[in-house]
């Protein structure tokens, strides 16, 4: 019952799937790291706590999920949270409750409560993630027109209010990098499905600012250097006080990351086949929750399947 995936999976593993699973691996690795600092950036932290949350809960969801085919990083879901938690109680309240919800998700798998995501009603689901969506798109409202204004409210009408005040700043040379960069992700698989767009329109978007000296910021101009390795694993102080303060916000990941890990492993299951453990799925993300808060990361249920 609480026997990782990845037990079942090595029995009669071989050598062609490892082939496969390398080449897989390497293609989502690439994605996953540039698309862990985006979510990052669009979360309101610096963008090596990303790639903090890509490597270490990507890793340890994979050895310890219930799934065959799904790893974790940053979450696109996961933006509007983040970024709330963080105007509100900085940084370390946000690893804080990063923690909480870890053994949250862990003690929900030890309860055995994964098959309760059958009764979810699907228009709810529905209802949510388009939800989601718009806000995420919101979010990315500044810095896709490159607009010339402070910190970007949190409520979804003051952000929209002060984006029409700013809309006469729009950069123009930031907008065509941003469209240029839609249009390659959404047209190159006519070309070839074998690499994803995302890579290429990174590719040649980077090259094309670099080249032609393009007036715009990069994440070195904006954030300065990334560090090149892992901190040292450390979690701030707590007290009572301050987990009265992130009970609510620290249900809410595992709330959250539990439902959207589970249905995505239902998705990928209808997809291969497969059968995931639902229960031991949960406790994998509850364990990356919590190695990542450890290591300074941001909440990782972002499931990506992996084929």
């Amino acid at each position: 019952m609480f026997r990782p995936k990845l037990f079942d999976t090595l029995k009669n593993y071989t050598r062609p799937q490892f082939s496969k699973d390398l080449m897989a691996g390497i293609i989502v690795g690439i994605v996953a790291l540039p698309l862990a600092i985006a979510f990052a950036i669009a979360s309101g932290v610096s963008p090596e706590k990303g790639l903090y949350t890509a490597v270490i809960a990507g890793f340890i969801i994979s050895a310890l999920g219930g799934s065959r085919v799904q790893i974790g990083g940053p979450t696109g879901a996961f933006i509007v949270i983040v970024y709330g938690i963080v105007q509100t109680h900085g940084v370390s309240g946000l690893i804080i409750a990063t923690f909480m919800a870890g053994i949250m998700l862990i003690l929900m798998g030890l309860a055995r409560l994964g098959s309760v995501i059958k009764f979810i009603p699907h228009p709810l689901i529905i209802g949510f993630t388009s939800g989601i969506a718009l806000v995420i798109f919101s979010s990315q409202v500044k810095d896709f027109l490159g607009l010339e204004m402070g910190v970007v409210p949190a409520d979804f009408t003051d952000k929209w209010g002060a984006f029409f005040q700013h809309f006469s700043s729009t950069n123009f040379y930031v907008l065509g990098i941003a469209v240029l960069t839609v249009a390659i992700i959404q047209l190159w698989p006519r070309i070839s499905h074998k690499i994803p767009g995302s890579l290429i329109a990174i590719l040649l978007t980077t090259a094309a600012v670099q080249l032609l000296h393009l007036p715009v910021e990069t994440i070195g101009s904006r954030f300065g250097s990334i560090p090149s390795s892992l901190p040292a694993p450390e979690l701030p102080s707590i007290d009572f006080d301050t987990i009265k303060k992130l009970v609510q916000p620290a249900f809410t990941i595992a709330l959250l990351g539990g439902i959207e890990s589970l249905l995505s492993a239902v998705v990928a299951d209808g997809m291969i086949g497969g059968n995931h453990k639902s229960n031991m799925e949960l406790i994998g993300q509850g364990t990356a929750n919590i190695f990542s808060s450890l290591f300074g990361g941001i909440p990782p249920p972002e499931p990506l399947p992996v084929q």
